[in-house]
Parts: C-alpha cells; structure tokens; sequence
C-alpha cells in the first residue's frame, strides 16, 4: 500500500462522565511489568504537586505480579490522599498499549492527564511543573527533557530530544525519531484528549504514539516542552517500541510529510542522493514524485553520474532527475541525511546556506 493510502486513525468524540473530580490523573497502561512497577509508583506518591492527584491504572492481561505490586501500593498512595483506580482484565491475549491507555483515560476523573509507562520514573516535580504549563498552553501537548536509563543508550535520541528549539518541536515531527515530545513524557487537559480523540488500538505493531501526536497536529495541536529532565526514560528489549517495524513507520511518515508539506510545495530538492533520498523518492505519490527537480548531495561520485533514474514500471518512462552539489541546489529541501552523525560537516554545510528551518527546509532524516 502507498503511505498516502495509509491515513490517520479515525476519530470519534471522546470524552468520559466525570471529568473534573480530580484535579489530574496519573496514567499507567500495565503489562507485565514486575521489574520495574514499585520504582515507577514510587515516583507517584513522591510528586510534590499541592493539588488533588488521581492515578489510573489499567492492568492488560499481566501474567506476572504486577497485579499484586499495585495492589501493595494502594493503600500508601491513598493515605497520601492519591485516589486510587485500577482497572484490568485478564483474558487470554494482552489488548495493547493504546487500548490499555485508552482504558485508563476513560476511567480517570481528572481534569488534565500526565502519562506515564509503567517502566519509566518521575522526578517528583514533573506533575507539578508541566501542570503550569499546561495552565498556559491549553491545547498543546506538554513533554519535558529526559534522562535515558541505562545512560548509554541511544545517546543521539537523547540528545535530540532535550536539545530541539521551540520551533523544532514543529519543524522536526517527520524525523524517523518519532513525536518530538515522547509519549511517557506527554501532558494535556482532559478536553483537548477528548477532542483528538483514542489512540489507535491496532495493538502490536501499531505506533499509537506517532499516530495520536499526528492527528494533534492537524487538529491545531501545539507542542511545549518543559525545560527541565523530569523523567527517568528506561529502555530494555521488553519495551512495545521493538515490535513496531521501521516500514510501518516510515510510510507514516511519508504520508503526513506529503499532507502537510509537499502539498503546499509546487517543486522541491532532495537532500541526499544516496539510499535514503531515492527511498523517500521511490515513495512518494506520483504527483509529489513529479514536484523534485533535483537530488543534491557532496558526494563527487554521485554528483558525477549526472542524473538519478527510477523505473517503476513500462507504463511509464523513467524520470532522469539532476544530482547537483548542494551549494548548487535550489530550495525549498527534503533533507534525508541524519543529524549528528558527521562531526559537525552536514550540519556546517546547511547553516552556510542560510535558510530557515520550516520554510526553506524540513528534515526526514
């Protein structure tokens, strides 16, 4: 299927009795998380939030003991005045983390929602720090700056996630990164949540996140990132993220890429003339394929065989689009080539252009 086929999740009103009896509501999918789940409630009853706190839970069909560790904790969370709802089934096959979460929300009773994954933590001002700045910003997706447990890991990611500017929360959303706020990090008022809508329940191998991040966007959704690490972010091989395919991901992407902005675009120049600029080439809609004048790139060998040619069928000719020297190359870009990875070159070469990020250029890198 071409990704401008695949869409975004269809959305209905959503919005559950109750709203507004709390004050916010603390939201955990749970999926056998044993290892991790004292840790991550732990980091709930420490917030240092004055206002009333809920936490809503929902259990996905845990065959461990994660039932019974939050079972433990409720009364010392309720006696720190936490109300306390727990919800769950137990039927043979686990239904996902989007219905998980959706499944929280609509027990939930707060008027703003902060998300947390049951193997991640709270520093204990997070509630309390995006709840000011939800107050301000009452239709945007709050997020925060994160710490990666262990330390090592995806050391880029990281560094991409604390470090983009204001503006990048919007320029930079069709980077194979993902949401530009990350999911255990988000914040928002109840209200808005109904208005976008659920998240995707396609369960395994549906990126629920991206898909609800996306379809905040177009609803007119803004992104604000607080500007302090207020969560630990863990990453182990159990976590959902693995079992969703890079493809799945990337034709996501494409499809909102074109949505958004080659849709606005009468011609434009892929940056990168190597395997991923021709991939995002081969991907797009005939219509936008025929909007790219050019690939650009440094490379004096891939400059040096003149032209790029596809054959995507006999039906039609081959395209014979110029490979050109980036300082030769005409804007507006698609830049394929991924940040960080070049000591500081790639990056050298964009700023010498002078362009702005969001008109002249967005990354898909």
């Amino acid at each position: 299927m071409h990704p401008a086929n695949i869409g975004l999740p269809a959305v209905s009103s959503y919005c559950p009795e109750g709203r507004g009896q709390s004050d916010v509501s603390i939201i955990i999918p749970v999926r056998n998380a044993d290892p991790w789940l004292d840790e991550c409630l732990k980091s709930v009853l420490e917030q240092d939030f004055q206002g009333s706190l809920e936490l809503s839970i929902f259990n996905d069909a845990s065959e461990d003991n994660s039932l019974s560790i939050i079972e433990k904790w409720q009364p010392r969370l309720e006696e720190r005045g936490i109300t306390v709802v727990i919800g769950g089934h137990q039927s043979a096959k686990p239904r996902g983390v989007g219905y998980a979460r959706n499944q929280a929300v609509e027990q939930s009773n707060g008027r703003y929602l902060c998300f947390l994954d049951s193997d991640d933590v709270m520093m204990p001002q997070r509630v309390r720090l995006q709840h000011e700045a939800a107050l301000r910003h009452s239709e945007s997706i709050i997020g925060c700056q994160i710490k990666r447990e262990p330390a090592s890991s995806t050391e880029r990611y990281t560094r991409w996630i604390n470090s983009l500017t204001p503006e990048q929360l919007l320029t930079q959303v069709y980077t194979s990164h993902g949401p530009t706020v990350i999911m255990p990090t988000w914040y928002c008022s109840q209200e808005w949540f109904c208005h976008v809508g659920k998240f995707d329940e396609g369960g395994t191998g549906v990126p629920e996140d991206l898909l609800f991040f996306y379809d905040h966007l177009q609803k007119g959704g803004g992104v604000f990132r607080v500007d302090q690490c207020l969560l630990q972010y863990r990453y182990h091989p159990y976590a959902t993220t693995h079992s969703i395919l890079e493809e799945t991901i990337w034709a996501h992407r494409v499809s909102f890429l074109e949505s958004r902005v080659l849709a606005n675009w009468t011609t434009f120049t892929i940056w990168n003339a190597g395997k991923q600029g021709r991939k995002l080439y081969r991907s797009l809609s005939p219509a936008n394929q025929k909007k790219v004048v050019a690939f650009c790139d440094v490379s004096e060998r891939k400059i040096g065989k003149g032209f790029y040619t596809y054959e995507e069928s006999e039906e039609r000719p081959k395209p014979k689009i110029p490979v050109q020297h980036y300082k030769e190359a005409k804007p507006p870009f698609i830049i394929c080539v991924k940040l960080d990875l070049t000591g500081g070159d790639f990056e050298a070469n964009l700023r010498s252009l002078n362009l702005k990020e969001g008109v002249d250029y967005f990354h898909f890198n």
